[in-house]
Parts: structure tokens; sequence; C-alpha cells
């Protein structure tokens, strides 16, 4: 068996780094609790790893509970501002392990509605990310004493629905997204709404790495028989390469470990790997074991 691993695939630099700040946190605890706001990452095992070195997982109706010598890393997807200064007023040590790319977003829509945009954003519902951007334009709409025009939508259906907001209306708006969303899902929402609302701007903030990891996926399928996306199930990222994968590649599978390996993978000549922006690299390297290993059992 041939094992072909796409050329950019697993963490981010963004992950990473949020991963690198709660490996310090339990390293350098200053003899209190170590936690992560919300999830650190979107990937089971990863935060399974960290929950048995003693990370926990601290939700915004616990923040009352935090001590001064505990520790809070703030995960990948940011939080609101208000959270943040909630967090920071506890006396507990903050650490910010917020994706760079994802601050920069949350100051871009700030600065937006400020000047009076209204805001229409390509994102998922609920998801971190988007919560934490959401925040950020609330606080700048209190701090320029306006009222918050925010629309969230995730498809060309939406986005020609009646909500959108209208260029007869004089309103000046913007379409920003969310880091992770689709990037050929966002260019399909931004013409349409460039036929609906011709003086839109355009602002395209999806992370570089799921435009990369995308195309190296698209190179991959064409030499492989079967392809293995690795990522949790929960992960938006690591969703959309799977469904990708099931567009190109007749034997497409999505796993979170090696356990979860269709059986017809063993028999295959050439398999690909790909994996999430969340996914440990030592979670690829025990699928490719795997492979090897059974797969050579059965040749």
């Amino acid at each position: 068996m041939k094992i072909i691993r796409a050329d950019v695939m697993g963490f981010c630099s963004g992950v990473r780094r949020a991963v690198m700040t709660a490996d310090r946190a339990l390293e350098s605890s200053r003899g209190g609790k170590v936690y992560t706001f919300g999830p650190l990452i979107h990937n089971p095992i990863a935060l399974e790893d960290f929950k048995r070195r003693g990370l926990e997982v601290l939700h915004k109706d616990e923040i009352n509970r935090l001590r001064e010598n505990d520790t809070v890393v703030v995960r990948a997807h940011g939080v609101s501002p208000d959270v943040f200064e909630e967090l920071e007023n506890t006396g507990a040590e903050i650490l910010n392990g917020t994706c760079p790319l994802v601050q920069v977003n949350q100051k871009k829509c700030a600065d937006f509605v400020k000047k009076g945009y209204v805001i229409i954003f390509t994102g998922d519902k609920n998801h971190g990310e988007v919560d934490g951007i959401y925040g950020a334009a609330q606080k700048a709409a209190q701090e320029a004493g306006t009222e918050l025009k925010f629309i969230l939508i995730k498809s060309v259906e939406e986005a020609l629905e009646n909500k959108i907001i209208p260029e007869s209306s004089g309103l000046k708006c913007v379409l920003l997204s969310q880091t992770t969303f689709s990037i050929r899902i966002f260019d399909e929402i931004s013409c349409a709404l460039k036929e609906k609302i011709p003086g839109i701007e355009i602002v395209k903030s999806i992370c570089p790495a799921t435009h990369e990891r995308q195309d190296s996926l698209i190179r991959l399928c064409a030499d492989v028989e079967g392809v293995l996306v690795i990522g949790g199930k929960n992960s938006a990222n690591t969703t959309r390469l799977f469904n990708t994968a099931q567009g190109l590649c007749s034997n497409a599978a999505l796993i979170e470990d090696a356990s979860e390996i269709p059986e017809a993978f063993f028999s295959l000549k050439t398999v690909g790997l790909t994996a999430g922006a969340s996914t440990p690299d030592t979670v690829i390297d025990e699928v490719e074991r795997r492979l090897l290993s059974e797969g050579t059992m059965q040749l």
C-alpha cells in the first residue's frame, strides 16, 4: 500500500499557537487550576489529552468560580471583548490563545460598525468565532452610539432573501466572513450580493490555510484510490474538506482516529490522507501506521 499525504494538512498556525499556549499554562501553573475558555480547538482527541493533563473547560456561566491563582487560556476562536474583560476582572491570569487572524477579523468588523456600515457576515451560527466577532460588533456599536445592523448568512439563498439590505436604502454595506468559511460559497455569495447591492464592499477575511488545504486536497484526489479526512466531526473546516473529498473521490471517509478507518481502505493500493486544521500530528501518524501495517497484511 502507498500512502500519500496532502502537502498542506493538520494544525494551522493559529491552532498550533493556541495549543502551545495551553502547554505553557500547564507547565507554569501558579498553583491554581488551569482552564480553557470553551473548547480550545475542535478536536476531541486533543481535548481529551489536555483533560488528562489537568486542563479544564470553563464556560461563560462559570466565570465566577475563578480565583486569582487560576489560569485561563482563551481558545483559538476567540471570545467577545465583554467576555475577555469579565475574565480579566476575576484577577486570574488570562493567556490569549486567539488566532491572530481572528483578532484582525474582530477589529475589521468593529471598525466598519463604527463607520455606520451594515455588516453582512458569512459564517456558521453558534460557532465560537462568530460569537466573538458579533460581540466585538456589539461593543463597537455601543461605543459609537449607533444601532448594530449585523446579518449572518451561510448560503446564496439566504443572501438573496429580502432581509438583505437593498441598495435603495442608502445604507453602506460590507461583506465579511468567518476565517474558516468555504471560499467557494463565499465567492458565490459575493457575486450574488454585488448584483443585489452594487455598492457593497467585499472583504475576504478567510484564512489562507483554509484555501491551501482545499487546493492541496484537490491535487491529492487525482493521485489516489481513496481519501481519509482526519479530524473532529464537530470541526467546520474538517467537514468542508470531507465534502470536497466526497465530490472528487469515490472512496472518501471522515475519521477522528485510526480506529475508525473503514475496512475497505485496507485493500486499496493508494490512499490519500488529509486533516483538518485542529488535527494533531500524532493522530495523523497513527492513521498512517495502521494503514501500512494492516494494509500490508492483507495484500
